[in-house]
């Protein structure tokens, strides 16, 4: 009996432990409130996060801060942790299948960077409601013999003569991120894929420099770079549907991403967001007129 007592407690401890692995810490906003503070999670990419204290989503989380009474700390993550670092959990990616493989460090309380809305994500985290509008761009030196396509009157036929621009050409890409090739099946299309290993906001450069003949880029990124190397670079046509960007909380924070929900319809309410998109992305009017009319979506 002794015997099978100690199993049964064996047992019992075994699956406790499988679960510790599998349940992530709670942080929500309660426990924010009561630490003092709210960890902001954030990679150096395009005007969102400049690196050098302030961009459009720096400064709404600052003012959301303020608004919910705590500290703002700002948390530097890259594109290979930033989900275990919200979560607290570690996990695989197939594909769009996500696997938990167990317990990570949690680091920050919540996301944003621009940040695009992709159904693998989904999976780990909850997506406020779209705060930027995004498309994937083909882009080119400005010195490039291919020329931008010719529209023809629907997105649909637009995005298709942009996939024939990649045949037999080398395409520069960055896994794991928006501007993962096997997203767009650039091979499947005949592109000669480079997978890029450095920052996002280094490929229009080292598209200059020779790394390769094209990039894709998403839309903030190719605005910031369109304007840094003007006349350096040229928008070749389109390689996907409009997308949307979004700050991104751990599943089990449903108090924090309704309080940034409400901050946010109030920020669009008066002016203070259009103010800061205008800031940082002046030129986003240009492609995408609708966007901030319209309740937040691509017409």
């Amino acid at each position: 009996m002794r015997s099978m007592a100690t199993l049964l407690l064996a047992m019992v401890l075994i699956t406790a432990g499988a679960m510790a692995q599998t349940t992530p810490p709670r942080h929500d906003l309660p426990e924010i409130q009561a630490a003092g503070q709210l960890r902001h999670l954030g990679i150096p990419y395009a005007n969102f996060v400049t690196g050098a204290g302030d961009g459009l989503d720096v400064d709404l989380v600052r003012l959301f801060c303020r608004e919910i009474g705590v500290d703002y700390v700002y948390v530097e993550t890259d594109w290979s942790r930033t989900y275990s670092d919200v979560t607290g959990l570690a996990f695989t990616r197939t594909g769009n299948d996500v696997t938990i493989t167990g317990p990570a460090e949690l680091r920050g309380d919540m996301i944003a960077h621009g940040m695009t809305v992709l159904p693998w994500r989904e999976k780990l985290v909850n997506f406020a409601e779209p705060m930027f509008p995004t498309q994937i761009w083909l882009i080119a030196p400005a010195s490039s013999p291919l020329a931008p396509i010719m529209p023809t009157g629907s997105l649909d036929g637009d995005i298709a003569v942009t996939y024939k621009l990649l045949n037999g050409v080398s395409v520069l890409a960055k896994p794991n991120t928006c501007l993962d090739p096997k997203l767009y099946d650039l091979g499947g299309h005949g592109a000669l894929v480079v997978n890029y290993e450095g920052s996002l906001n280094h490929m229009a450069p080292n598209l200059l420099g020779g790394m390769a003949d094209l990039t894709i880029l998403d839309v903030p990124d190719a605005l910031v770079a369109l304007r840094r190397w003007q006349g350096k670079i040229k928008i070749l046509g389109p390689l996907s549907e409009p997308q949307y960007m979004a700050a991104a909380f751990p599943k089990n924070s449903p108090k924090l991403e309704a309080a940034f929900a409400a901050f946010l319809e109030r920020c669009h309410a008066d002016g203070t967001y259009e103010n800061l998109v205008r800031k940082y992305y002046p030129g986003v009017w240009t492609y995408f007129p609708d966007f901030f009319t319209h309740g937040g979506s691509v017409q």
